[in-house]
């Protein structure tokens, strides 16, 4: 089984990659078909829900010129290995300026190994 510290930064490597090419494909490869998200900021009376077929193409469209970036904080297990929850600091820098956001993942051991099921992500700025 794969370390989610490797799974994580590839994750973000995908992110990077697909940035850059405007294809989704790999970023998508990493989630669950189960994947629920939630987008949040300051203000909002609720989060935002997103799921699996989420237009992730038109969400790339809108970064020109980022990078992604993740420092974990916090890894736990649970369900005897079957799901991992981490919580850190994620950096988006467009066009030069940091944009930064609290998230949590969890992340299941499926058949292809550790998959996306959900994220929460509540931008700090």
């Amino acid at each position: 089984m794969q370390d989610l510290y490797e799974t994580l930064q590839e994750y973000f490597q995908a992110w990077n990659e697909a940035m850059a090419t405007k294809d989704s494909q790999s970023i998508r490869s990493y989630m669950s078909e189960d994947f629920v998200g939630y987008w949040s900021h300051a203000g909002d009376d609720e989060p935002e829900p997103y799921r699996y077929h989420y237009n992730l193409d038109a969400v790339l469209n809108q970064m020109n010129n980022a990078k992604k970036s993740f420092e974990p904080y916090t890894i736990t297990e649970r369900g005897n290995g079957q799901e991992y929850v981490t919580i850190g600091r994620e950096t988006n820098t467009i066009n030069g300026h940091p944009h930064t956001a609290l998230c949590m993942f969890v992340w299941r051991v499926e058949d292809q190994g550790l998959k996306l099921l959900r994220e929460y992500i509540e931008l700090e700025d």
